[in-house]
């Protein structure tokens, strides 16, 4: 009869004479495979076996494993002798490790033991071997397990559970298939044994790869937070004083909902505005309100860097990619992977790196310098420029397909001069921030420097109205800030003026030589040969203000 063994129930003593081969259906009767002496080898054998693999190395382990089965399975004659290790649901199996005698098929590589086993595996599952000497002896409930086994050739069969962790995860598989032999239960706790010797090997070895490999990654995390402190120390003596930006009139706004709605996304966002008019901080705002947030906003300036030195700093090197390159040096995409970069000036990228960023922008891969080395990040891009991208397009100093690349969302930062409103705001802060750091306590502004402020130009915008205000604050000799404001040209703006600047520029420069008046013999509506009604209507739409009322205004 087939029977089963619980793992859990006392074994008998090991009977020799019960190993002897019996005749069946004229089959040959094989010699004893256990006689005294191989059983006091196998002893050894085990004892060696449980020595040696403590110290096999996890990358040797398979093949020690294939070589004990082999030992073992000429030591008792079996024709298949095998680990099979179970799926994680237990409906399959794979055979991880085997020795098959002269002349004997290979155990199949993988089996549904759900669909062919049901039976054994419903025992085994449980910690029960499944052994019989004889198909014959098999349960009517075996009748699907009988019929594989027959398909098979197997004529006498062994299978131990091996659990690990208290589940059944690995099986040790004995059998026959030219001739059958009486099956001794007492010789399981040694296969079981050697099943787990085997098994432990492979859990220790599987656990020293996964060492291995949170090792590599733990190495990896360190290398890029190296590589980001390093970054963020280069970074921290330009680092923005003022997060948030100034500012409620209307152009501003527009471009803040928009931020709003561009930063929840992925989407590369080009920026353009004039020198100084803040664009930066709108791609920090995009930066500190996207789900990238919690990386810090890589900054490359195309402009600032030799362009022998942008490629490098942008894909990095490998020790000895060129003359100097003494280390190796991570890029600035692979140091912004999983945040942002923001590409500044982008319009002074040559042609050549043009086509490389392309690539970055389409695949998310590039090269080190020096490395044939593909490596795949995850970079949001946000580029700015002070230039027209199409006029450059035009002109053949801008890649086409890398401009609309870009300019998925593009952002127009206005100019100071268009935002009047703003600069109150924007000086109050500045003089707040240049008292705490010079310990000056100013806390007027004369109306009429205000006024001043409002009505010039800044061609250098936010940036140029921060100087005046600190040249102001350092100046200063008493709670009153001095405003001095720089002149003005063609030739220091660096691009002719339009018209309506042009203008702008006459009406202010009557207005103060007639001290504000403008209505009047002297004023300045006469002098320009102007109504008084129709010169309100034009300093309305150029942003001039009219000055009245106080002499100086508090914050």
């Amino acid at each position: 009869m087939a029977q089963t063994a619980s793992n859990k129930s006392p074994e008998r003593k090991l009977r020799l004479a019960e190993f002897k081969l019996q005749p069946h259906a004229g089959q040959p009767v094989s010699a004893d495979i256990v006689d005294p002496a191989r059983v006091l080898q196998f002893e050894g054998l085990i004892s060696d076996l449980s020595v040696r693999f403590i110290n096999v190395p996890a990358k040797d382990v398979g093949r020690e494993i294939t070589a004990a089965l082999g030992l073992v399975r000429e030591m008792f004659q079996f024709d298949r002798f095998g680990l099979i290790t179970l799926s994680a649901d237990k409906r399959e199996a794979a055979v991880t490790y085997s020795s098959c005698g002269e002349g004997t098929a290979p155990f199949p590589e993988k089996i549904d033991v759900s669909l062919l086993f049901p039976w054994a595996l419903q025992h085994l599952l449980r910690g029960e071997a499944i052994f019989f000497s004889s198909l014959e002896n098999l349960p009517e409930e075996a009748a699907v397990d009988r019929q594989t086994w027959q398909a098979l050739g197997i004529k006498t069969n062994i299978t131990l559970p091996i659990q690990v962790m208290g589940a059944v995860e690995y099986l040790i598989v004995a059998s026959r298939v030219h001739v059958s032999h009486k099956v001794d239960p007492a010789l399981f706790p040694r296969l079981r044994l050697l099943g787990e010797i085997f098994v432990n090997a492979l859990v220790r070895g599987k656990a020293e790869a996964e060492c291995l490999k949170t090792y590599a990654e733990i190495q990896c995390l360190k290398e890029q937070l190296q590589q980001e402190a390093e970054y963020l120390r280069s970074e921290i003596r330009c680092f923005q004083n003022h997060e948030e930006i100034i500012g409620q009139s209307a152009s501003l706004d527009k471009v803040l909902r928009l931020v709003e709605q561009v930063a929840p996304t992925n989407s590369m966002v080009l920026i353009c505005g004039e020198t100084g008019s803040g664009k930066e901080l709108i791609a920090r705002s995009i930066h500190d309100h996207s789900p990238r947030r919690d990386k810090p906003m890589v900054k490359v300036n195309c402009a600032s860097l030799p362009a022998s030195l942008v490629e490098s700093e942008l894909f990095g090197r490998e020790k000895g990619a060129y003359t100097g390159a003494l280390t190796r040096q991570a890029g600035r995409f692979e140091v912004a992977d999983g945040s942002t970069i923001f590409l500044d000036e982008i319009s002074e990228m040559s042609l050549e790196l043009q086509a490389k960023l392309l690539r970055v922008l389409q695949e998310g891969q590039f090269e080190r310098l020096g490395s044939t080395k593909t490596i795949q990040v995850n970079v949001r891009v946000i580029a700015a420029t002070n230039r027209n991208l199409g006029d450059a397009v035009k002109k053949g100093s801008f890649r086409e397909d890398l401009y609309y690349r870009l300019n998925v969302v593009p952002i127009v930062v206005p100019p100071l001069r268009e935002r009047a409103e703003d600069i109150p705001l924007l000086a109050w802060a500045f003089v707040n921030e240049f008292n705490e750091k010079m310990g000056k306590k100013i806390n007027r502004i004369a109306k009429s420097d205000m006024v001043a402020l409002q009505n010039y130009h800044w061609p250098g915008n936010v940036r140029e109205l921060r100087n005046v205000v600190e040249y102001g604050v350092i100046i200063a000799a008493d709670n009153r800030l001095h405003v001095r404001l720089p002149e003005c040209s063609v030739e220091e703006t660096g691009r002719p003026l339009l018209m309506d600047e042009v203008e702008r520029q006459h009406i202010m420069a009557i207005l103060q030589r007639t001290g504000w008046r403008i209505k009047g013999e002297n004023g300045a509506a006469r002098l320009l040969g102007m109504n008084p009604s129709t010169l309100y209507s034009r300093m309305q739409k150029l942003g001039i203000a009219v000055r009245n009322g106080q002499d100086e205004i508090s914050p």
